[in-house]
């Protein structure tokens, strides 16, 4: 029995959770039936009729888009543009489309990342982390339980700080209680006052996993009530939030700069601010529109930013601080394509995989 389009969906959300995509986004399966079986799966930044087309031609039938077919609600599906006729082909065809967007944005291995290894950039970070998405668990744990049950809690997600994993916070005492008639404790008499030795074990974790956490703690935890608290933090993840910056392998004049970003990106042209007479050694980058992150550049130091779809009063925000290059929407992600397809070929190694050979940009040059 082959892969179910749901085991795809839960290893590419593991890659980038859905509770990180923006609110506006709708990052999810589009259309098709979690428990079909995958015959192949071809990977895009659009889903377009061609590239539905394309996915029929190949036997394909779970379509992985970065760009969400379905952005905006439908009321109805009768055809009459290209987001229905899309959507249409697709169902008549049994071809699944998933699309994972913002939230690949987002994570510290997803589109930007793939931007800045193209750049040949190290020491990479997020530009602008996301706040408000932690949590921390407070607990306390008898000490002949204390490896079981943080092992539990770990498991399920938590104690994860950068390219930290397992860490915790442990502080020994005593704990006090006394059980009810109704109570069955596991240390104790029923209507004794008790003192036990205790550790007061904290551990971050991310907040869209808490319950699963809690249930982990519960489960491998000894007692028959537990006592834990849990709390939002207003600490910055630095592993997950909008664009990144890092610097080149060493400084460049800025019209050499202009040149190997046209090479490593495959550009035709580049629209950008003007020249500072300075050197390219920090660069930011955002994959698609991040102009909202040009404050969080200049901050950063960054020497130059890398995005799209700038608008033309947009590029005065520069300010002279640093080069704004516009490389174009589809240029900056087209390399996401890529990304999905050797993440999706190391875990699927036995399904049928596919880069989409139509080319979608809407716009051309000349």
């Amino acid at each position: 029995m082959g892969y179910r389009i749901q085991d795809v969906i839960s290893c590419l959300e593991a890659l980038a959770p859905l509770a990180y995509q923006e609110s506006y986004d709708n990052a999810t399966l589009i259309c098709g039936e979690r428990s079909a079986t995958v015959s192949g799966i071809l990977c895009s930044l659009d889903c377009t009729e061609a590239v539905v087309e394309e996915a029929i031609a190949l036997g394909a039938n779970l379509i992985v888009a970065h760009h969400p077919i379905v952005f905006k609600g439908m009321k109805s599906l009768t055809g009459r543009n290209y987001v229905e006729r899309t959507v249409i082909k697709a169902i008549k065809n049994d071809i699944a489309i998933y699309a994972i967007h913002t939230n690949l944005d987002h994570v510290a291995t997803g589109v930007n990342k793939r931007i800045c290894d193209r750049l040949g950039l190290s020491q990479t970070k997020i530009l602008q982390p996301k706040k408000q998405i932690l949590n921390k668990l407070v607990f306390f744990v008898p000490p002949k339980n204390k490896d079981a049950v943080l092992s539990a809690v770990f498991s399920a997600g938590a104690g994860q700080i950068g390219e930290y994993k397992d860490c915790s916070f442990q502080l020994e005492g005593v704990g006090t209680f006394t059980p009810s008639e109704q109570a069955n404790p596991h240390l104790g008499e029923r209507g004794i006052p008790q003192s036990e030795k205790e550790i007061r074990i904290e551990v971050i974790l991310p907040s869209f996993l808490s319950r699963q956490v809690i249930s982990a703690m519960k489960r491998a935890h000894p007692y028959e009530e537990v006592a834990y608290y849990l709390s939002a933090l207003e600490n910055e993840n630095q592993e997950v939030g909008a664009g990144m910056v890092g610097l080149l392998e060493s400084p460049m004049d800025e019209l050499d700069f202009l040149d190997y970003l046209k090479e490593k990106m495959n550009l035709g042209t580049i629209k950008h601010t003007a020249l500072r007479g300075k050197k390219v050694s920090k660069v930011a980058v955002c994959g698609g529109a991040g102009i909202f992150l040009l404050s969080d550049a200049k901050r950063a130091g960054a020497d130059a930013f890398v995005t799209s779809d700038v608008k033309y009063h947009e590029f005065f925000d520069a300010e002279g601080q640093l080069i704004l290059c516009d490389i174009g929407h589809y240029e900056s992600e087209i390399f996401t394509k890529e990304l999905l397809g050797e993440f999706l070929s190391q875990n699927f190694p036995n399904i049928a995989l596919y880069l989409t050979k139509v080319v979608t940009n809407p716009t051309s040059y000349r």
